[in-house]
């Protein structure tokens, strides 16, 4: 197959060309023109997407996401995780509710996954509950001032891992989590919520980092 040249718009050209392979090849661009030192990479079905630095199928680069004032509301979303992302950890900075239900999170691909959670969540001190609903931390108490992060990791095949300790600033209070879920797809949003989904946060903020 001859060579297509696309024109300069004064001189030159960027000439194209197939390699010398049997069958037929497709690749679609994506829209838009991404954002500077991002590359095209393939979803393998020949679909390319604008991506940051990518290292074995992970970014090489932790981003940040937008802080948000946990200070009112019964529950906080982030959306928009990419799908390439193997590991997001949610950050609290001086989070509390109004009432006594434990801070739960929970994960989604399309929608936010309600059930299917293996886990526990332990206020040390305390006793060990198990959640099925999302990954709990244990704290029933409104005066809590949560200090810490949520580290949840892929193991593949859309499960994922979730390990954490959170502290309390207001007293001497911590907590240990663990769970998995396993999601009906690529992960693409993290939700904060409580265990009864009626306690509103009014304190402090919340923030993810994912790479």
């Amino acid at each position: 197959m001859s060579p297509v040249r696309l024109n300069g718009s004064t001189s030159g050209y960027t000439e194209l060309s197939a390699p010398a392979v049997a069958g037929n090849n497709s690749i679609a661009l994506p829209t838009g023109n991404g954002t500077s030192g991002q590359f095209l990479q393939t979803n393998g079905s020949g679909a390319l997407t604008f991506a940051s630095a990518v290292i074995n199928g992970s970014s090489s680069a932790i981003v940040s996401g937008t802080a948000v004032a946990s200070t009112s509301g019964t529950s906080i979303d982030f959306t928009g995780i990419p799908s390439w992302v193997k590991r997001v950890t949610v950050m609290f900075n001086g989070v509390s509710t109004n009432g006594s239900a434990a801070l739960l999170i929970q994960l989604g691909a399309g929608s936010v996954t309600t059930s299917g959670y293996l886990g526990t969540g332990y206020n040390l001190g305390s006793t060990a509950v198990n959640y099925t609903t999302g990954f709990g931390d244990g704290l029933t108490s409104a005066a809590c001032l949560r200090q810490g992060s949520f580290v949840i990791s892929s193991f593949g095949s859309n499960t994922w891992v979730c390990g954490a300790n959170i502290g309390t600033s207001d007293a001497a209070r911590i907590a240990a989590i663990s769970g998995s879920v396993t999601l009906s797809g690529a992960l693409d949003r993290v939700r904060i919520t409580t265990t009864n989904g009626t306690d509103a946060f009014d304190s402090g903020s919340i923030n993810i980092l994912y790479e």
